[in-house]
């Protein structure tokens, strides 16, 4: 009898973290643009892996039979376009970009009539990471959204949070949920248990799902979040 209750107690354990985790979310990616492609809008600060996770999320979306273009409307930081066209040229697809410091609605606008003129499934378009005051920040994301839906609808709004930065990482969360209506939430750097228990915060916090998650710098290691394999994995490291 003694023997069983280390078991019963993980068992317990597992029930109620699933719980917290959420397994009801709808985490399925919104990519049906009905009849135009659908637009997946990728927002967070610099340095959380934005751009690494559109040209992976890219990658993800061509190996399921998905036509793609990427859009660099991230127009402020140095080199970012660059690195998405890297990105791009590696998975296969066309990046369209703009002048550095250029107009990024601009750069928005035209990825998506491209998308449109070649047919594409998905536009994944990269945006400026500045939290320089709120205000700029809305004004900014808000006329790149504005823009776009006069030409096909926004799908997604992924929210991209480094797992590894913790309460910081709910105050990004907050802003960008006062600024813009994030549908999904990909966190990066996940790769260690320790940093688990931010999902279950941020999906409180903001009361939309973690779709993705980033588990290394390797091209493939962006994958779904499922609860129960999530779960699973905390357990099996503590």
């Amino acid at each position: 009898m003694v023997s069983t209750i280390p078991e019963k107690a993980r068992r317990v354990l597992r029930d109620e973290l699933v719980r917290l985790v959420n397994p009801g979310f709808d985490r399925s990616l919104k990519v049906d643009g009905d009849g135009v492609p659908g637009v997946v809008l990728v927002v967070g600060v610099n340095g959380t892996g934005k751009t690494t996770t559109i040209g992976k999320l890219a990658r993800v979306l061509v190996a399921e039979g998905k036509t793609v273009v990427l859009g660099a409307a991230d127009t402020f930081r140095a080199a970012a376009a660059d690195q998405l066209q890297t990105w791009g040229s590696r998975v296969g697809v066309p990046t369209v970009r703009g002048p550095e410091g250029g107009d990024p609605a601009s750069v928005a606008f035209d990825a998506v009539q491209q998308g449109i003129a070649s047919g594409v499934d998905v536009v994944l378009v990269d945006t400026a990471g500045r939290l320089h005051t709120k205000t700029g920040l809305m004004d900014e994301l808000g006329k790149i959204k504005r823009v776009i839906e006069k030409k096909a609808p926004v799908t997604e709004v992924l929210l991209v949070i480094d797992a590894t930065t913790g309460q910081n990482g709910l105050t990004q969360a907050r802003v960008f949920a006062d600024v813009v209506d994030i549908t999904g939430i990909v966190l990066s750097k996940l790769d260690g248990s320790a940093k688990g228990g931010i999902v279950v915060q941020v999906q409180r916090e903001l009361q939309v799902p973690v779709k993705l998650i980033g588990l290394g710098e390797g091209v493939d290691d962006l994958v779904p979040f499922e609860a129960e394999a999530f779960v699973d994995a905390l357990l099996a490291e503590s």
